[in-house]
């Protein structure tokens, strides 16, 4: 391994990102079963997706309407005509042994997506976004790596087999530089905010519907040229997409400089070790044997449909991003640290939740943010929603807690007590408003400082802070501080003055 930045000291690299995703449709891409996540095994299925003699696809038509609204969103060109190939591979989870995609007449093509990094904006060419069906899921039982080598035996499940995916291509992306693993982490997170908008896919990378193949090469710098590649496969997180791409360039750049080639060839993410391990040598397209799907007529969607799917488009992400910064009145290093931090959406929930955007902001980049870099998940993971989030702030506006009794009851959340409000109950969080349990706490804390209390009885009114914090501490941060404050000042004699 070679570090990174003498790595880009070197090397110019490029990216190439390739995200599958899974589609919510009812039911899968060819045939009546349902497209749900999980299930007990091998229960979604039929003759047609196991691939038994005799049995006839037929295209899900709402699987061609999410694949047009998809290709729109990417600014891309929609084929008046397409057809679905044969891609042949030796597939043990999918029990047809082939894979039905689209080869060299993709549905959508040369599109783009403009993503922000640090200021900076990337225009990411789209290549294709082309419709195929997903495989079903190996579960390699024994041994210590849950990969097949050392395995004692091989489950397959076939309920995923034939799940309609979306496949998007870029080109390659060049010029990022040391910016390159921000770019494709940015972009992971824009395209699954911009699916997310479409409402045609779950988008969760943590069940699979969406997830990335990394591929990445490096040349000579000021060469001009594009290096053997490695695809990283099935990258499920942001972060992990940003990791592998840093992992293959000081991998790159070490064998490079020490004169060996490169492998163009499938590599494995370790999340865990945060490496790639090899996979396979690399095919290329001959090696699959394309050829046209005989089964299945060309899909040819009419220009009017197209033009109707299109005014269902949601907001294009980065014009929503600036009208957002406007309205919620956040500065430009503000809104890129949300961004960077992928807690846009988030906040946006939060904020339609009934917080307030800084108040959003603040809990989701700094205690959130906090507790999801610790358990090493991305935000979206943690086990909090935006509008639990809203409520809690909504409990420090209403004066029932305070920002450090607020930790709390997110601690309560995340660890699965309930809604916030239960949290406050169970763990009696709420501070104290009576008068007489803060009375009783005043004249505990003037009589064991009365040399403070004399100071503010002389005018010194600054020294009451000493004694708010004595009473704080006696009533476990649940005391209205602002109530405690009149209360000193009143039994001293003091004035604001």
């Amino acid at each position: 391994m070679m570090d990174f930045d003498e790595a880009l000291e070197q090397f110019d690299p490029a990216l190439g990102l390739e995200v599958h995703v899974e589609l919510n449709t009812a039911t899968k891409m060819f045939c009546g079963c349902p497209a749900a996540f999980g299930g007990e095994p091998n229960t979604h299925v039929c003759p047609t997706c196991l691939g038994l003699p005799g049995s006839m696809p037929v295209v899900n038509g709402k699987a061609v309407e999410s694949a047009i609204r998809i290709g729109l969103a990417l600014n891309c060109s929609i084929a008046e005509w397409c057809r679905f190939a044969r891609k042949n591979y030796f597939y043990p989870d999918m029990p047809k042994n082939f894979q039905t995609s689209q080869y060299d007449e993709p549905i959508a093509f040369d599109g783009y997506l403009d993503v922000d990094v640090e200021g900076e904006t990337f225009r990411v060419e789209i290549e294709r976004a082309h419709m195929e069906e997903d495989t079903g899921k190996s579960t390699h039982v024994g041994g210590t790596t849950g990969r097949i080598h050392g395995a004692e035996y091989s489950l397959v499940d076939y309920n995923r087999a034939g799940i309609p995916l979306i496949e998007i291509v870029t080109r390659p992306i060049v010029g990022a530089g040391v910016k390159a693993p921000l770019v494709a982490r940015a972009y992971v997170q824009q395209l699954r905010d911009l699916i997310l908008a479409l409402g045609v896919s779950e988008a969760r990378m943590d069940q699979g519907n969406l997830r990335a193949d990394v591929n990445l090469s490096l040349a000579p710098k000021g060469s001009d040229r594009l290096g053997t590649r490695s695809e990283t496969k099935n990258v499920n997180s942001f972060r992990s997409v940003e990791r592998a791409v840093r992992y293959e360039i000081s991998r790159h750049a070490a064998i490079l400089a020490a004169g060996d080639a490169v492998v163009q060839e499938t590599r494995h993410w370790h999340e865990d070790t945060g490496i790639t391990t090899s996979g396979r040598e690399k095919s290329d397209a001959e090696d699959y044997r394309y050829f046209p799907e005989p089964d299945l007529v060309p899909v040819a969607p009419s220009a009017q449909w197209v033009e109707e799917l299109r005014g269902t488009l949601p907001e294009n992400p980065t014009a929503k991003r600036a009208r957002l910064q406007a309205e919620w009145g956040f500065s430009d290093l503000e809104m890129r640290d949300t961004v960077g931090a992928g807690a846009l959406g988030l906040v946006e929930e939060t904020i339609t939740a009934g917080a307030a955007p800084q108040a959003a902001r603040k809990w989701w980049l700094s205690e959130l943010a906090r507790r999801a870099n610790e358990e090493g998940v991305e935000l979206s993971d943690l086990a909090i929603t935006p509008a639990q989030v809203a409520r809690i702030q909504a409990l420090v506006d209403e004066g029932k807690v305070n920002d450090k009794l607020a930790r709390q009851v997110f601690d309560g959340v995340l660890a699965g007590e309930g809604e916030p409000d239960a949290v406050v109950e169970a763990r009696g969080l709420a501070i104290v408003s009576d008068d007489g349990a803060l009375s009783a706490a005043v004249d505990d804390a003037i009589a064991a400082n009365p040399d403070v209390a004399e100071k503010i009885r002389g005018g010194k009114v600054a020294a009451a802070g000493a004694l708010i914090g004595a009473v704080m501490k006696q009533m476990r941060g649940q005391a209205d501080a602002g109530r405690v404050r009149e209360l000193i000042l009143e039994k001293l004699g003091a004035g604001e003055g």
